[in-house]
């Protein structure tokens, strides 16, 4: 797997092949949106198609979609999915990134231009 892989914990992947069942899609698109106070958001849904701008990723027989001009950003990132009393949601290990907010909702990361 090379650096820029993204990767799923056994949980997210869980939870991702539930939606795929339930809405259908090609798999998890990952992105990222300008927001917050430190800059950026990370986006999740499904994938409902792929195209030439895309990299696709494999793990735990999900695919993860991610366009190329965001990769910079989230390559490498682990995704998981935890359960916390009556929360659920999903939670990124990012490598690339080098300060997040304190409410724990956007990121920074070094070398990225808005």
């Amino acid at each position: 797997m090379s650096n820029a892989a993204i990767s799923l914990s056994e949980s997210a992947a869980k939870r991702v092949e539930q939606f795929i069942q339930a809405e259908g899609g090609l798999g998890l698109r990952l992105g990222v949106r300008k927001t917050g106070c430190s800059g950026w958001a990370y986006e999740v849904g499904l994938a409902k198609d792929v195209t030439e701008r895309d990299a696709i990723f494999e793990d735990r027989g999900v695919r993860v979609v991610v366009d190329q001009e965001v990769l910079p950003m989230v390559a490498g990132t682990r995704i998981d999915f935890v359960q916390q009393g009556l929360n659920r949601m999903f939670e990124f290990e990012n490598p690339n990134v080098t300060d997040e907010c304190g409410c724990g909702e956007s990121f920074t990361v070094g070398g990225a231009a808005g």
